[in-house]
């Protein structure tokens, strides 16, 4: 391997000093931020707090239901992404080993919905959830059921995508084996492909999972009270009167933390499962 020249490896020194410097500026403004008492967040800002407190880490729990908040996103991001990688497993499978007519126009449109931003199926899917409680009696619109399904819409596509060019990577000889041994198709799938794809599946899941966690726009029209998410209701910290700044930045780095650590332990596992579709 030849060794870069000394003047590459100080470009890249200072481009990676500068972009790290450029990511945690913000972090350490919300964590001083967190650590002052308000009237010292609305005025002049200072790195170094005068004053000290952990209140409002206590007081965001008070002033607006967070652990609810915490919940609701819990079980709407784990919904959406368990949902996410059973439908997109299977839909992969089936495009990556089986030849079928239209296969080909399956996997342009899947793709091919990407293309749209997400406002446009805002309006539709509200109409479609109201006439289905309407017509049926089912409550989708204001339930974390229906906010499931809302992220379904556009985090399966690419998670289909971007598994079955994962599963295109593993050999179709391990497919020929287990047919040798009498494995059908979807014990195939199980516990040959599924062991063999655990970091595109990996990739998937951190996908559908951030996509569900830090959505605002559908989360802000599909929820109610009860059903509202945490994107949403970190709001509930600005009032009429006062913006409790202290406490924003206090709550977005607590409901930051799991999922930065969850992250950071999946990391290898993530660019593993891109990085192998990507060469195929």
């Amino acid at each position: 391997m030849i060794n870069p020249p000394a003047s590459y490896r100080w470009i890249r020194r200072i481009a990676l000093a500068v972009l790290l410097v450029f990511t945690l500026t913000p972090v350490l403004v919300m964590l001083s931020s967190s650590l002052k008492p308000l009237q010292d967040v609305q005025g002049p800002f200072r790195w170094i707090p005068s004053t000290v407190t952990l209140r409002p880490y206590v007081d965001i729990w008070r002033t607006v239901p967070l652990g609810r908040y915490v919940v609701n996103s819990l079980i709407v991001a784990g919904g959406a992404t368990l949902c996410s990688v059973l439908i997109a497993i299977l839909a992969a499978y089936a495009v990556s080993r089986y030849r079928f007519r239209g296969r080909r126009l399956f996997t342009v449109t899947v793709l091919s919905t990407q293309m749209f931003p997400g406002i446009l199926f805002l309006l539709p899917l509200f109409l479609l959830f109201v006439n289905i409680g309407n017509t049926t009696g089912l409550a989708l619109y204001g339930s974390r059921g229906g906010l499931i399904l809302t992220y379904l819409t556009f985090s399966l596509p690419f998670s289909i995508w971007m598994l079955v060019g994962y599963l295109d990577s593993i050999p179709r000889d391990l497919d020929e084996a287990a047919a040798v041994d009498g494995c059908g198709p979807l014990r195939t799938l199980v516990r040959i492909i599924v062991p063999a794809a655990v970091p595109g599946i990996v990739a998937v899941a951190v996908y559908a999972f951030m996509t569900a966690w830090g959505e605002v726009l559908f989360a802000s029209v599909m929820t109610n009270d009860e059903t509202r998410t945490l994107a949403v209701g970190l709001q509930g910290y600005a009032t009429q009167t006062d913006v409790y700044w202290n406490q924003v930045m206090a709550a977005s780095l607590v409901v930051s933390v799991p999922v930065v650590a969850g992250f950071l332990l999946l990391q290898r596992y993530l660019v593993a499962g891109l990085t192998a579709g990507a060469v195929k």
